[in-house]
């Protein structure tokens, strides 16, 4: 694991994973099968990663995303999308696949997503190499890269080509469910060695069983130069590699555990708050922010994104 990079000016960031079309529904009543629901329902660009380096282009970071649409329109609006938030693209556009898509069911904090990953699971190393050309001195990786054959080889190749070439290293874990279907032992040999892992309670007890935030971080960061465990309306929890269970009551203080609350937010939609909180963390910590810094950071952005419908920064904020 290598020592983050200080000079925000310099530090490219490199995002890697899914862009897709959102089609958000925020509804106030309960879903009602086999009968009609008002809500809110908006089209907007979403996908994990990409959102993540919206929010970092958002807090001044130069970065890139790689990824794979379809060569269609929807495609093209979502390339557009992000080079207008100030991400410089290299993304593929595969013939004869269709760019993905998920429909979003948002209410009260909650969100249930029915997804089409579609081309983003074309994901190739030769994506990964054109993007590790871009000069970016860290490297950012979604989870959903690494729950699916073929992307899932070209996620692990981009951890383990980054970090042959220098970069630092993250990567936010993804859907608990396909966790638990992919296994523990399985992701924790993927992820081994990562610089930052970022991962909600419930993604982190798949991997390293139940436990307070405090303790669950701790033993994930075992496998892990940093672990970030975020715990929703009770704030996140940094921990940092080495640092055992028995010393945790001290080191919270300020030793290698740091615990933050979470920023006051009025919510609004959910869509999309880990992939900001992650932005906020990576922006700091790259800077040369402290845990306690990045944490304030991450869940700034975190209680941004849940006051607006969609997953990424508005033109009001940038």
């Amino acid at each position: 694991m290598t020592t983050p990079v200080t000079t925000p000016v310099a530090t490219v960031v490199l995002v890697v994973g899914d862009v897709i079309t959102d089609v958000v529904a925020v509804h106030q009543q309960p879903l009602a099968v086999d009968s009609d629901v008002p809500a809110k329902v908006r089209i907007l660009g979403g996908g994990s990663a990409a959102n993540t380096a919206a929010w970092l282009a958002a807090s001044g970071v130069p970065t890139v995303f790689v990824g794979v649409v379809g060569a269609d329109q929807a495609g093209a609006a979502r390339v557009a999308e992000l080079e207008a938030a100030g991400v410089r693209t290299i993304v593929r556009r595969a013939e004869g696949a269709s760019t993905g898509s998920v429909v979003v069911l948002s209410s009260a904090g909650t969100r249930t997503m029915l997804s089409d990953r579609g081309a983003n699971l074309l994901l190739t190393t030769a994506d990964v190499d054109a993007g590790l050309a871009s000069g970016a001195r860290h490297l950012h990786l979604n989870g959903y890269t690494l729950l699916d054959p073929p992307a899932r080889d070209a996620g692990r190749y981009a951890l383990a080509a980054a970090a042959r070439a220098g970069l630092t290293t993250s990567l936010a874990l993804a859907a608990a469910p396909l966790l638990r279907r992919i296994g523990a032992e399985a992701m924790l040999s993927w992820v081994r060695g990562v610089d930052v892992l970022l991962a909600n309670l419930e993604e982190a007890t798949v991997l390293v069983g139940d436990g307070s935030p405090v303790e669950v971080a701790i033993r994930l960061a075992g496998y892990v130069g940093h672990a970030v465990v975020t715990c929703g309306a009770a704030g996140a929890v940094w921990a940092t590699a080495g640092v055992s269970a028995a010393s945790a009551t001290s080191a919270a203080s300020g030793g290698g555990v740091i615990e933050a609350p979470a920023a006051p937010a009025s919510v609004v939609d959910a869509t999309g708050a880990g992939d900001a909180f992650a932005a906020g963390v990576l922006s700091a910590w790259l800077s040369g922010g402290s845990p306690a810094q990045a944490l304030r950071a991450g869940t700034d952005l975190g209680a941004a994104a849940v006051g607006v419908i969609g997953g990424r920064p508005t033109p009001l904020r940038r």
